[in-house]
Parts: structure tokens; sequence; C-alpha cells
């Protein structure tokens, strides 16, 4: 990835086609030790391709990639006669929760 973002960096600086020295020294400009067989293999790879063509080709291969995401359930909402029973024992179950809080101290504080 940081080989990728190199070039990618020389490409957006004017530099069409930037060569593996040049990744290089962009790398080690922010302490980044290059490593040699990765750098080999993405030049290999990006040979005689403009940028255009890449990015172009990594889109169709990220059209395939699942991202997540979806398979959410649709709920509507209850019919009117409904709603004022559903909202009390949600009020009840509040009251539990705060009697539980206050039990969690378990009669000390920290700082005691």
């Amino acid at each position: 990835m940081k080989v990728v973002c190199a070039y990618l960096l020389a490409c957006l600086g004017g530099n069409s086609s930037p060569s593996a020295d040049e990744l290089e020294k962009i790398l080690g400009s922010v302490g980044i030790e290059a490593d040699e067989g990765r750098l080999q293999l993405f030049m290999d790879q990006i040979a005689g391709k403009s940028i255009e063509e890449v990015i172009a080709s990594g889109r169709g291969k990220l059209a395939s990639v699942p991202s997540g995401g979806g398979g959410g359930v649709a709920v509507s909402a209850a019919p009117s006669s409904c709603r004022g029973a559903a909202a009390e024992p949600a009020k009840e179950e509040n009251k539990v929760e705060a009697k539980e809080e206050s039990d969690d101290d378990m009669g000390f504080s920290l700082f005691d």
C-alpha cells in the first residue's frame, strides 16, 4: 500500500511514469524504507499502463467485493391502537435499570 501511495503522489506531482528510484525517494522522505521485492513486483505489474487504466481496472475489481451492510429488516409502525400499550413497558424497564445502576458501587466509593 505504501508503494501504491508513493506512486499516486508522484503522479499527482506531475510525473506520469515514476521510476522505482523516485518511489524510494518519496518513501524515504517520510522515513519509510521500501521493500525491494514489493517495489519491483509493483513496477512489473504497472509497466506500460497509465494511472487512468490502473484506476479503471481497480474499480472493476472492487465492484465484486462485498462491502457489508445490507440485509436490514424494515419495520413498519404499529397501528395507532397498539402504540399506547407498547410505551408503558418501556417506562418500567427504565426504572429497573436505574435501580440496578445504583447497586454498582456496592456501598462504598473508590475514594473512601
